[in-house]
């Protein structure tokens, strides 16, 4: 039996703050998460082996260090399955980049070896499987806009955001996640996002009422080792975002735009300098399998 075609699709933080850190040296965060219609495609195809995972981009690993091999060990110690299964990965998010990549194939893992395999676990179980794997697994399985809290998988759905086209460039650098956290000085955040307020906009369906409160805490941090991602900013901006926000970690920006035609516009520009750019809009739709 096999899956095929199964898309997962990345993620950007609208918003990201930290709360504070946590006695076991992880962080509280607070955050509004949104899909995006960029995805990669993923095959599954049941094995009476081991597991293997193939991938079409060079810098994603096949062993215990791809989420996607991970989640799929993990289900077959614990629920004693036989089979085996193929993994096949056709990347099209950008690899390290602060838009959950690996963790949508984690996401997408869980869903397929949940029907293969016959485990008959609810979404809340393959959830609660992927938090262990991932923070932003949970995410990934629920989709759509979601206020985030706890490390990440404390999550609650809000109102689907209008339908928003942006620009998103990834430069050709990478960023540690765990580095970024570690150099984060809580005492001396002078910015942070108004969370609230960005969640009444949505609720009013009101993207423009929220732009002045969006903010990613962690820019102060990623920005001061690399200020390529601050001039980014302000390229998107300069051409015509309405704002430009850092995702996650970094080094992934994304400038929202008023409509498709002046997104198309900025694409184009942006595109002739940096490799990976790419014209992007918001996903509320089901997740798919």
């Amino acid at each position: 039996m096999t899956y095929k075609g199964l898309r997962t699709r990345a993620k950007i933080n609208l918003t990201l703050d930290v709360l504070k850190k946590r006695v076991d040296g992880y962080h509280e965060v607070e955050m509004i998460m949104q899909t995006i219609d960029l995805y990669d495609e993923m095959e599954f195809k049941l094995t009476p082996g081991e597991i293997s995972i193939h991938c079409n981009h060079p810098q994603v690993p096949s062993n215990e260090e791809n989420i996607a091999f991970t989640v799929a060990h993990l289900l077959k110690k614990e629920y004693g399955v036989d089979w085996g299964v193929a993994i096949t990965i056709h990347k099209n998010i950008p690899v390290a980049a602060g838009l959950a990549g690996g963790s949508t194939n984690g996401a997408g893992t869980l869903k397929a070896l949940n029907g293969l395999w016959e485990l008959g676990l609810t979404q809340a179980e393959l959830m609660s499987i992927g938090s262990r794997v991932g923070a932003d697994i949970p995410f990934c399985l629920l989709g759509g806009t979601v206020l985030a809290g706890g490390m990440g998988e404390v999550l609650q759905p809000l109102e689907p955001l209008p339908t928003t086209w942006m620009v998103l460039v990834k430069p050709q650098l990478s960023v540690s996640t765990p580095w970024v956290y570690s150099n984060l000085d809580l005492n001396n955040l002078t910015h942070r996002p108004d969370t609230e307020k960005v969640v009444e906009a949505i609720a009013l369906q009101r993207v423009g009422q929220a732009l002045p409160y969006l903010h990613n805490v962690l820019e102060g941090v990623t920005i001061k080792a690399y200020p390529q991602i601050q001039g980014i900013k302000e390229e998107l901006e300069e051409r015509g975002a309405l704002k430009a926000l850092m995702s996650g970690s970094g080094p992934s920006v994304f400038g929202l735009c008023e409509n498709k035609r002046i997104a198309e516009e900025i694409y184009r520009s942006m595109r002739e300098k940096y490799r990976e750019t790419f014209l992007v809009k918001t996903y509320n739709g089901e997740v798919e399998i």
